[in-house]
């Protein structure tokens, strides 16, 4: 009986649909429009809109930011706060990590101090090992002489994500206590969360200057969304018990949001406050394209002159501080205030406090004696880079490496990338908004299909179709590629506990890697080409895929297969007819984040060099057209919320039809 369930669920989720009218009609009417393309008989203005078609809507949108940068004088408040206190506390933090000559005239503190700290509070929030975690990034970064480039890099992080938190968590409350500013605000976060990171750059620039301002805003607007999203979230899970306990303890209304709401939504906000940090270490290693110095300038020069030695030692400093940064804030989630008992001593209450202020102390009076204790000179660190440098290209040089990343190269190429995405250049326009329409149809009905069919209209009046096209190309060839590694991946580790666990602590730690880490080895074994692009795009989003396929065929109830054991279904009958069709709501979960993940990574990708959205929002970067800027990144927020949302209500369909929800 629960085999028969499972498969026929899967069956009645598309049933009726070659009988379908609707889609029916959309794609008979795009496959008439592609003959009729075939066989040279459609007219050229349903091929391509035509350019006398196109709206000027950059040139509009640059109208109307000169007016309100200009005219309304915003131009001036934005360089207020970038030249006053945002410069100021950006110039602090400096002062203190790598000893720009500014206020307050302290730095820098020596990294054995900085190291020291660290490991004290690791071992506070998550004990030795956190602490070896901690203290030991700050010892590599050190010793391997990217001190001064790294503080650069946290000088900006240590006042972006502050800000980012604090920001985040007002507008969240915001949208908890009033229903309009929700509503307003929603659809505002689902642009922000899908727009390329490109497009924060160039406003950050043009209104706060090149440079760690405009790095740290672009990073602060970058971090906010899930910040706001967690904090309306937990504070909507509080239960009415808590409250109602609150107010008959006679609390005012900011008793109760300070002492009531916030504690009890403690969980969620701390998760907010880790997708913080990771987007704020993310961004500001991306910043370096606006001029942002630090850990991520260095990276970027480095792969431009192809020292690949080099590139591999910073991009493990930033895999470091970002799996440092991602186990201390999660460790910090997890971690439940200690109460103690009236009249405990004050230095038993904070006695790890004490212990790193101490630890702090003894190596700042050290190093005014050990020079070593302060600062790590080149000569003194332990760089191999121009060893590694060697060792990767007397790798690659090998015959049979190189044998086999050329065929690799030439196949995918040749055979495969160039044939589809000519072949989806070739389609004409409404054709493909046609069909792009029926599949979002298909997937989740009406409502997605018409938000398809109105985002992809944009796109197409936007003057951007050939490069949103093969945008697109790009996205849908990686996440193929990652279906087809992560769900048998997925499903192999699913088949033991252990496995399981080995599999998804690789997941965990490969999503703390910022994205620029994945255009390393692409640009090792395929050089700068599609092949590269494709490639980094699939180690990104194969995580997701590979994640989600194990947990749905873990959540998979036990009496459902045990149903299936005791019909006598073999092990790929229960796979195939049982577990995958029950599992396919929280795989659609993945399948949506490695999208969202692809068009991501597509954008990173035009350092290598493409000829999609990518490369021409970099090229925004070297002027002030602020208008083309925010249309291209728009063509890649619709495109990208065009299959979010046909995926989530397919999802959601699926579960109600299980039963699930």
């Amino acid at each position: 009986m629960a085999v028969t369930h499972a498969s026929d669920v899967g069956g009645r989720a598309h049933a009726g649909v070659g009988r379908n009218p609707v889609l029916l009609t959309l794609v008979g009417t795009a496959v008439v429009l592609m003959v009729a393309h075939a066989f040279g008989v459609l007219p050229p203005w349903l091929q391509r809109i035509p350019e006398t078609m196109i709206p000027p809507t950059a040139e509009a949108l640059d109208a109307v930011f000169a007016f309100v940068q200009n005219d309304l004088g915003l131009i001036y408040v934005t360089r207020f706060i970038a030249e006053g206190p945002l410069e100021f506390f950006l110039d602090a933090t400096a002062n203190l990590l790598y000893g720009k000559r500014r206020w307050p005239m302290l730095g820098p503190i020596p990294w054995t101090a900085i190291a020291g700290a660290a490991a004290v509070l690791g071992y506070y929030l998550g004990g030795w090992r956190l602490a070896v975690l901690a203290g030991g990034t700050f010892v590599w970064t050190a010793l391997i002489g990217q001190w001064d480039i790294a503080m650069q890099t946290m000088s900006v992080l240590v006042v972006a994500a502050p800000i980012a938190f604090l920001i985040g968590l007002l507008l969240g409350i915001a949208a908890w206590k009033y229903v309009r500013v929700d509503t307003v605000i929603k659809p505002i976060l689902s642009v922000l969360q899908t727009l390329p990171f490109f497009t924060y750059l160039l406003p950050a620039v043009i209104f706060f200057k090149v440079g760690p301002t405009a790095g740290a805003v672009a990073t602060i607007i970058y971090a906010m969304p899930p910040m706001i999203l967690m904090t309306t979230l937990g504070l909507k899970k509080v239960s009415p018990e808590v409250v109602e306990a609150g107010k008959m303890s006679g609390c005012t209304r900011w008793q109760m949001l300070t002492r009531v709401y916030l504690p009890a939504a403690r969980t969620e906000i701390l998760v907010g406050v880790n997708q913080v940090i990771m987007l704020c270490l993310a961004m500001v290693v991306l910043t370096a394209f606006i001029g942002m110095p630090g850990l991520g300038a260095k990276l970027l020069a480095m792969m431009g002159s192809f020292k690949l030695g080099r590139s591999f030692e910073i991009g493990v400093t930033i895999v470091l501080f970002a799996i440092m940064l991602d186990r201390l804030s999660k460790a910090w989630v997890v971690k439940q205030p200690i109460h103690f008992e009236k009249g405990t001593p004050w230095w038993k209450q904070h006695a790890y406090l004490l212990i790193g202020l101490a630890v702090f102390s003894f190596f700042c009076i050290v190093s005014q004696f050990v020079d070593v204790f302060a600062e790590i000179g080149r000569r003194q660190s332990f760089s191999k880079g121009k060893e590694i440098d060697v060792a990767i290209k007397s790798f690659l040089a090998i015959d049979a490496v190189n044998a086999v990343t050329e065929w690799l190269r030439w196949f995918l190429n040749v055979k495969v990338l160039i044939p589809f995405r000519n072949s989806l250049l070739w389609i004409p326009t409404p054709a493909f908004i046609l069909l792009v329409t029926a599949l979002a149809y298909w997937l989740g009905g009406k409502r997605p299909a018409i938000y398809a069919f109105v985002f992809f209209t944009l796109v197409a009046f936007s003057g951007w179709w050939d490069r949103s096209v093969i945008t697109l190309y790009t996205v849908i060839s990686a996440v193929i590629i990652s279906m087809l590694v992560g769900i048998p991946l997925g499903i192999f580790a699913a088949r033991s506990a252990k496995w399981s666990n080995r599999i998804l602590l690789a997941c965990d730690t490969a999503q703390t890697f910022p994205s620029f880490i994945y255009l390393i080895p692409a640009i090792m074994l395929f050089g700068v080409n599609d092949v590269a692009v494709v490639f980094a795009i699939v180690i990104f989003t194969t995580v997701p895929l590979t994640r989600y396929t194990i947990e749905g065929l873990r959540t998979v109830p036990p009496e459902i297969t045990e149903a299936a054991d005791m019909s006598g279904a073999t092990r790929r009958q229960k796979l195939w007819s049982v577990q995958l069709p029950m599992a396919l709501p929280t795989m659609a979960v993945g399948f949506n984040q490695a999208i969202m993940f692809a068009f991501f990574m597509v954008i990173i990708a035009a350092f290598i060099g493409t000829q999609d959205l990518g490369q021409e929002l970099q090229r925004t970067l070297a002027g002030t057209e602020l208008g083309k800027n925010i249309v291209l990144g728009l063509n890649v927020a619709f495109m990208a919320l065009t299959f979010d949302l046909a995926v989530m209500a397919w999802a959601e369909k699926r579960k109600k039809m299980l039963g699930l929800g």
